[in-house]
Order: structure tokens, then C-alpha cells, then sequence
């Protein structure tokens, strides 16, 4: 709600700068619930009055609710002399006088300031203004001389120029930071300099200099700064904050600085009165005399001043990319980011339609160290400009936050801004323009995957015409290490796979487009592949997507979920990032193919008649060993079955569809702030799979079928299920209970009676032991034998 109490505030304040004529308006032919006479009796007898207004308390409002960043009054300021000094290049196209010669033609922006005066100025060599265009311009809050001139300038056709400052109470933030402005200013259409003068008060002043022309053309802008601002005095301080704002401007800004050098300078000898030379000999000296003592010098020091360029770097994004060269746009990727390691990628466009807009976006080649400790601050690392001059670095909204490793800028001409040009007006540009640069920076990562897709795909058939051939040639085998693939996606992802993952989690909408950019290691690849080329290969009557989740990649690599698609030669694809759990949950299927876990019940695998049948009939077979093992285990397991997924262990323990894996539930248990009440929900019931084929399953069913109610049977069975319990994933809760039955099962395999007490050490026969010596007396030994011979020495 700030920017429209604002612009009440503005036009409020120009009412007292124009006459009573000017404001009246029209009066309504019709008014809602009056009748066509009352409205004539209206227009008869009304009476206008002009809005009243405390001129000093709306600039205090204006001042203070415009800006929220202090240091912008130098951007505004800067950035209303690059609006002067295009205005007077401008009209210098169609009049070379207007641009003058010597250095009023050196059209430039310079800042210098004096700590002891407490003054800093900013002088251009633009436009100027007339007396009366300094109290119009000045002196009417909201008049804005840029917008007049584009006007005027344009009425023969279309508009000619862009410039920055159209609102005209930019220059209104040196109030921010100075308690009095002064301004002096030189127009061509003028023959002499005048000042401009206020406090922010309810009075300006306007003389003429009485300096004369010092000038020759241009203003000058001193700002008086106050006690609470005098860091803006500062050398370096004034240098960060323009670099920054102002740093593709069109013209140089040169910044006054001061800096301490040594310098020798010859030692001159002390005056001698005359007088007192009198009757005194004179001292003749010879030539080297004379040569050596003029070599005499001593080292002193000074205060040196000059002027230092500030925006070296180019606003590259306003030419055609094919005019601009690669050493340039890594020159300008070091000059936007600081970051001196590259980029791996880059894409310049220019976007047209609803808004029009320029820009250059980066892929850097590493992440930020805190890239995803700040996640969930700072939302991009893109600058957006309007004409050159930066608004601002930060936006919530701006695009998307898993992309916030893209670096670039993003100028328009055309974005709608609120007066203070500090904030964007809250519209749907702004998310016009976010869809369009995450459009452009999902295609520019597309476009490196399939890069590399197409290298390594000529390499491999390279690979497959030369496989006969026989290589002995050293210079054949460097060419060979030369044409390797480049492979940039591989080390973007190394870099930034988290970013796609939190993008397939948060943007529903590119989902599909993320989901390509996957990339994963399999059982029959190390290298990770995309979900694209899992599919390509998939075999003719796989229906989906085999995917298993874990803790590293050894440990899926030797899980026993994967013994039986090993040997059905079926991929697995091994996910061991604990995002990978939250995607899957959001990726359901690609291309059609539905991802499956193998780890969770309802696993499908290819079968032809024969293997159904005889999954049938272990089935049938294992029937009443299933229902015993239940019995036996009660609610640690929601059910128990003939498993298709195992085939060299005897048992796994698998998740219910829609619950958590065991590795998601020990993701979830490591969080700092987990709630185990509040995370029972999610935990899903325990499905005991058994293997028919393996012997320790066919000897239990045997006697479980002789002797059902065998403790140490049920001993074993609680054992196995413990041991599927740990190979499948899960952490044992009831460590006790699992000690005690390891305990028991040594017992038998010892032929030890498990109830046998623990010996008491009272029968023990000390008779033969020796006399125990210890440490502490060993050491005091030792010491006393030390000080012993100490004395002798002493003696």
C-alpha cells in the first residue's frame, strides 16, 4: 500500500506549485441517486476550493516512506546525470554545437567529496537546466524534465531515446543522506550559471552563481551531508555503492581518489645571513664539491589526487550475441559474479510480447559453498536493470528457487515500476518475465544433456568401427585422449543434481522437463544414466521403472532386493541421495513407465506361465509355514509370504506401498527435530518375504510342521526375522531381546544349557597366583630410585 499513499502525497504536494485554473476539472453530467435538475442546480452553485497541504510534512513523508536503502540516493543521482548526458548527445545528432568542444564534449560523470567540509558532489556535463528549468524541475515534486523531453522529442515519431528517470522524485532521496542540496547548473540555452538551494523544507531558493559560467555545461550537485551519514564520505564506500547500481552505465563515472606516494626531492641548505659571514673566510669548493652536493635528497611524502574510472565493464547484453566475443562474455561473467572459476554455460536473448527485455544467463562451473546451507534465503542470483541501472538483486518470486545457482542480469526498458524504482510494482510481468527465464534456463540445460548425449553416442560408434583395428600408435592413442566427450552435463550434475531434484519436488508445472535431466547409476552402469536411456533399453515386457533407495551405493549394490533381478537380468536403478526419497514420491511414472520401488510389497516382475505356476505352488507349499511365522511374530510383521524378490537369502522384510522405505524412515529418524509420536502414521507395517528355495526355510517349515510349539524354533524364527530386519534396511529396536536370543542360539551350537548360571568367582584357587604389582607402585619405585641417584650425584 506504500506506493499509491506515495503518489497521493506527490500530486498533493505539485497542487501548491500550480495555479487554481489548472486544477479545476469537469463537472459530472450524472450522479448516481440525482435527478437531471439537481445535478444542473449542482453545476450552478457549486463552489471549487485547491487542496491544502504542509508542504515540509509531505517531503518528510516522501523522503522516508520512498526508499528503505539509503545509499540509493546515489544511484538516483547518477543515473539523473546519464539521463542529462543522453539528452544533450541526443540533440547533438541534429546540432554538433550543442555538444561544445574540449572537455565540455568529454561527456562524463564525476564524484568527489571533502571529509572536512562534509560535502560530496556529483557533477555532469549533460544538458543543464535554465533557471526556470530548475524551478519547475526542482521545485514541483512528481515534474520530471526526462518525461517532458521524450515528449517533446517524440512528436515526430516514434520515441527516440530511452531514458531512466520519468517519475521525478529521484532526486528527492538526497534527503536521505544530506540535510541541504545545492545545485549549480549551466544550459546551452542560457548564458549564465545558476544555483539551486533547499533544506527539504517548505522553501527553495534559485540566484544566479556569482562564480559565472564554471561550469561551461552541466549540473553540479553538492549534498551537505548530515552528522548520522558521513560513511557516505568514505572513499571505498562511495566506490562499492556505484560500482554496484551504476555499473553499466552508458557514460564513464569517474570517482575523485586520494592516495599517499614517496617521492625524492633534493635537499636544499639552510640560508646564512650575510651578515654574519662578514670577516669570515670564504670556502672554496671544487667542481665534484658542487656535484655531490646537489645529489643530496630526501624522501618525502604527499597527498596525490586523480580520477578513477568505475565502470570499466560493458553492458554487453545490449548488443547481438553474435557480436560479442567469448573472451567477452567471460570477462563479464568475472566482472557480474566475482566467481574467477568460469562458467560451463551461458545463454544471451532478448524476449518480446506482453514485455520486452534483455539478457545473459550463466551456469556456473561450482556451487556455491552455501548454495543449499541458504536454500531457503536469497531465492536467485540474477540482477535485474532497467536501462543499464540496477534495481535490485533480490526477489522472492523472480524465478524459481532451485535455480538460484543461475547467475546473469535481466535488463528492460519497458518494466512497470512504482515511483521509487526500488521495488517492482506487484503484477503479472514480473511472473511473465520468471517464466520466461526459467524457460530459457531449463532449455539451456537440456540443450548441455544432449550435448553429451550426442558425444558419447559418437564415441561409442568410433568405438565400434575401430574395435577391429589394432591402436599401437602412440600419436593414435593421444588423438584418441583428445576426442574424449566433454561431458559438461556430468559435471553440472555433480555440482547441481540437488538443484533438479528440489526443482521436481517444488515446480509441478516443469516436472517433466526436470525429470530428463535425472541421472542415476544402475546395476549394469556406474556412470550415471538418464531415465530416458533406462527406458530405451528396458526389456519387451517390462512394464516399469525398478528403483531402489539407500544409504550408499555399496549398500544398495549388496542388498538382497536385488537378487532376483540380477538374475532375470532385469536394471535397477540406485538412488542413495535422501532427496531421492521426496522425488520419487512426486515422479510417479515416466514416459508413461511407472516407477517401482523393490523394496516395498507389490513388486511385479516379467513372468512368463511357467514361473507363475510355479510361484503358485510355493505358494500353496509355504502356506502353513507363513501362517506359523505370523504367529510366532505377531504385530512386529503385518503379514508373511513367499517372496519373488529374493533368491539367495532366506528372508526380507518389504515396506507397504504408500508408507515409508526403510531408508526414508532412517532419514526421517536422523532429523534434529523428529516427533516419533507424529511419525507413526507414516511407518508403514512390515511384510516378512521368505524364499521356498532356500534350506534353512525348507528345514523350518519341516519341523515347524512336526513341532509347532518348539521354543527353540521360534527362538530361530525371531532370529531371521531380526537378521531380514537389519539386511533390509531397518534398525533393531529391541537391541536386548536380540542379545539375548544371539546368546541362546550360541548356547545350542555350544551344547552350553542356556539356563546354566554364571559362575561365582568365590571357588576361585588363589593359591597359585603371583603377588600382583601396580602401575602407582611400579611408579613410585621408579621415583625413588631416581632420587637415590640424584643424591650420589649430589655427593
Amino acid at each position: 500500500m506504500r506506493a499509491p499513499v506515495i503518489l497521493i502525497a506527490a500530486v498533493l504536494v505539485s497542487f501548491c506549485f500550480v495555479s487554481a485554473d489548472d486544477t479545476q476539472a469537469a463537472a459530472p453530467t450524472t450522479l448516481p441517486g440525482f435527478s437531471e435538475s439537481d445535478v444542473e442546480y449542482i453545476k450552478q452553485k457549486e463552489e471549487k476550493f485547491e487542496f491544502q497541504a504542509e508542504v515540509s510534512r509531505l517531503m518528510d513523508i516522501i523522503i522516508n516512506s520512498l526508499y528503505s536503502n539509503r545509499e540509493i540516493f546515489l544511484r538516483e543521482i547518477i543515473s539523473n546525470a546519464s539521463d542529462a548526458l543522453d539528452k544533450i548527445r541526443f540533440k547533438s545528432l541534429t546540432d554538433k554545437a550543442e555538444l561544445g568542444e574540449g572537455d565540455v564534449a568529454e561527456l562524463d560523470i564525476r564524484i568527489s567529496f571533502d571529509k572536512k567540509a562534509k560535502t560530496l558532489t556529483i557533477t555532469d556535463k549533460g544538458i543543464g537546466m535554465t533557471k526556470e528549468e530548475l524551478i519547475k524541475n526542482l521545485g514541483v515534486v512528481a515534474n520530471s524534465g526526462t518525461t517532458q523531453f521524450l515528449q517533446a522529442a517524440g512528436k515526430g515519431g516514434a520515441e527516440p531515446l530511452q531514458l531512466i528517470g520519468q517519475f521525478g522524485v529521484g532526486f528527492y532521496s538526497v534527503y536521505l543522506v544530506a540535510d541541504r542540496v545545492t545545485v549549480a547548473s549551466k544550459s546551452n540555452a542560457s548564458d549564465k550559471q545558476f544555483i539551486w538551494m533547499s533544506a527539504a523544507d517548505k522553501t527553495f531558493t534559485v540566484v544566479e552563481d556569482p562564480r559565472g559560467n564554471t561550469l561551461g555545461r552541466g549540473t553540479s550537485v553538492t549534498l551537505h551531508i548530515k552528522e548520522d551519514a558521513e560513511e557516505f564520505l568514505d572513499q571505498s564506500s562511495l566506490e562499492r555503492i556505484a560500482s554496484k547500481y551504476s555499473e553499466f552505465i552508458n557514460f564513464p563515472i569517474y570517482l575523485q581518489v586520494t592516495k599517499t606516494e614517496s617521492k625524492e626531492v633534493p635537499v636544499e641548505e639552510e640560508a646564512k645571513d650575510d651578515e654574519s659571514k662578514e670577516g669570515e673566510d670564504v670556502e672554496v669548493k671544487d667542481e665534484d664539491e658542487k656535484k655531490e652536493e646537489k645529489k643530496k635528497t630526501k624522501t618525502v611524502t604527499e597527498e596525490v589526487t586523480s580520477w578513477k574510472l568505475l565502470n570499466e565493464q560493458k553492458a554487453i547484453w545490449t548488443r547481438k550475441p553474435a557480436d560479442v566475443t567469448p573472451k567477452e562474455y567471460e570477462d563479464f561473467y568475472k566482472a557480474l559474479t566475482k566467481d574467477y572459476s568460469g562458467f560451463l554455460d551461458h545463454v544471451h536473448f532478448s524476449a518480446e510480447g506482453e514485455i520486452a527485455f534483455k539478457s545473459i544467463l550463466y551456469i556456473p562451473k561450482v556451487a556455491a559453498h552455501d548454495l543449499y546451507d541458504k536454500y531457503y534465503g536469497k531465492s536467485t542470483s540474477l540482477k535485474l536493470y532497467v536501462r543499464r541501472v540496477l534495481i535490485s538483486d533480490e526477489f522472492e518470486d523472480f524465478m524459481p528457487r532451485y535455480l538460484s545457482f543461475i547467475k546473469g542480469v535481466v535488463d528492460s526498458d519497458d518494466l512497470p515500476l512504482n515511483v521509487g524504482r526500488e521495488t517492482l510494482a506487484k503484477s503479472k510481468v514480473l511472473k511473465v518475465m520468471g517464466k520466461k527465464l526459467t524457460r530459457k534456463a531449463l532449455q539451456m540445460l537440456q540443450d548441455l544433456a544432449k550435448e553429451e548425449e550426442k558425444e558419447v553416442e559418437d564415441e561409442k560408434k568410433k568405438a565400434e568401427e575401430k574395435k577391429d583395428e589394432e591402436k599401437t600408435d602412440k600419436e593414435e592413442e593421444e588423438k584418441k585422449e583428445e576426442k574424449k566427450p566433454k561431458k559438461r552435463y556430468t559435471e553440472f550434475y555433480g555440482q547441481f543434481g540437488k538443484s533438479i531434484k528440489l526443482g521436481i519436488i517444488e515446480d509441478s508445472s516443469n516436472k517433466a522437463k526436470l525429470a530428463k535431466l535425472l541421472r542415476f547409476p544402475t546395476t549394469k552402469s556406474d556412470t550415471a544414466i538418464s531415465l530416458q536411456e533406462y527406458v530405451d533399453r528396458m526389456k519387451e515386457k517390462q512394464d516399469s521403472i525398478y528403483y531402489i533407495t539407500g544409504e550408499s551405493l555399496d549398500a544398495v549394490k549388496s542388498s538382497p532386493f536385488l537378487e532376483r533381478l540380477k538374475q532375470r537380468n532385469l536394471e535397477v536403478v540406485m538412488m542413495t541421495d535422501p532427496l531421492d526419497e521426496y522425488v520419487v514420491t512426486q515422479l510417479q511414472d515416466f514416459e508413461g513407465k511407472k516407477l517401482m520401488s523393490v523394496t516395498k510389497e507389490g513388486l511385479q516382475l516379467p513372468e512368463d506361465g511357467d514361473e507363475k505356476k510355479k510361484e503358485a505352488a510355493y505358494e500353496k507349499k509355504y502356506e502353513s509355514l507363513c501362517k506359523w511365522l505370523k504367529n510366532v511374530l505377531g504385530d512386529k510383521v503385518e503379514k508373511v509370504k513367499v517372496s519373488n524378490r529374493i533368491a539367495e537369502s532366506p528372508a526380507v522384510l518389504v515396506t507397504g506401498q504408500f508408507g515409508w522405505s526403510a531408508n526414508m524412515e532412517r532419514i526421517m529418524k536422523a532429523q534434529t527435530f523428529s516427533d516419533p509420536s507424529k511419525q507413526q502414521y507414516m511407518v508403514s507395517k512390515k511384510t516378512l518375504e521368505i524364499n521356498p528355495r532356500h534350506p534353512l526355510i525348507k528345514e523350518m517349515r519341516e519341523r515347524a510342521e512336526a513341532n509347532p510349539d518348539e521354543e527353540g524354533l521360534k527362538d530361530l524364527a525371531t532370529l531371521m526375522y531380526d537378521s531380514a530386519l537389519v539386511s533390509s534396511g531397518f534398525t533393531i529396536d529391541q537391541a536386548k531381546d536380540f542379545s539375548a536370543r544371539i546368546h541362546r542360539v550360541m548356547s545350542v551350537g555350544l551344547k552350553v544349557d542356556p539356563s546354566a548360571p554364571v559362575e561365582d568367582d568365590a571357588d576361585l584357587d588363589l593359591s597359585d597366583a603371583d603377588e600382583p604389582t601396580s602401575d602407582a607402585t611400579s611408579a613410585e619405585s621408579d621415583s625413588s630410585d631416581a632420587t637415590k641417584e640424584d643424591d650420589k650425584d649430589e655427593l
